[in-house]
């Protein structure tokens, strides 16, 4: 009951008198949140308001916790994503939760379905600087394919060998939505704006010698960029950008089906 066409489902069920309203009930009971322990409430309803389920931020939590979170969530939930664990945190989880895959380099655990075909029109380009950058364009590309978006990938295409991106400007131009994934001074995302035709999401990295004040230099170039059409997300948020990604596109569908 977490997504409109189940639950669309069961309300005409009810109307035509094929489920009971006892049955509608318990299936609709825990629909708003569901307690786990005494730690955590499982916002089910999520999905349903944002088009995107709860996703399980990792750091902070046991992983035991992890562990209960994640079969309470699995019941009601196709794709369920946890980011941010480490390869020591997968390794015990990975003993305890059935079907658990992991993405070592986006640091993400998730459950899901054998395949996953993209079900949203249009692609989200994605771009890194350099090499040391992926670990935040992997986990915004891994979160845009297990939310159902197409993907395309570009990599270390920093401006210090700008002709890298430019012999790669098919992607740019090709792309419905793009993000761009850069540390050390960020320059990256006021260039591939200054290309593109599409909006631009910017992630600041922590990647970069002291002065790059863990991100700070990075986040303040790409908020003070000369190129319009540019949006800015928090330092090493690939997550977040690819949500907003998502968003970009889901709200674009459903303008064109108006």
């Amino acid at each position: 009951m977490t997504n409109d066409q189940n639950l669309r489902s069961l309300l005409e069920a009810v109307a035509n008198g094929k489920v009971t309203p006892d049955i509608a009930l318990n299936s609709l009971k825990n629909l708003a949140y569901e307690p786990v322990g005494e730690f955590a409430k499982i916002d089910n309803h999520r999905a349903l308001r944002t088009g995107f389920p709860e996703v399980i931020w990792g750091p902070g939590k046991t992983p035991e916790q992890i562990v209960q979170i994640i079969e309470v969530m699995r019941q009601r939930n196709p794709v369920v994503m946890a980011t941010r664990i480490e390869p020591s945190v997968y390794a015990v989880l990975q003993s305890k939760v059935r079907g658990l895959q992991y993405y070592e380099l986006a640091r993400i655990c998730a459950i899901t379905p054998e395949t996953i075909e993209p079900h949203f029109p249009g692609e989200i380009g994605i771009l890194s600087a350099g090499t040391a950058d992926l670990p935040v364009a992997e986990e915004a590309a891994i979160t845009a394919e297990l939310s159902g978006f197409r993907v395309q990938r570009l990599w270390d295409v920093g401006v210090a060998g700008i002709h890298r991106l430019l012999s790669n400007r098919h992607l740019i131009e090709s792309a419905s939505v793009l993000i761009v994934v850069a540390g050390m001074e960020g320059a990256l995302p006021s260039v591939v704006a200054g290309l593109a035709n599409c909006p631009v999401i910017a992630v600041p990295t922590s990647i970069g010698y002291g002065a790059s004040f863990g991100g700070l230099a990075p986040l303040l170039t790409m908020l003070n960029s000369c190129a319009a059409g540019v949006g800015v997300v928090n330092i090493d948020n690939g997550f977040g950008a690819a949500v907003l990604a998502g968003q970009i596109l889901r709200t674009a569908m459903k303008l064109s089906e108006e």
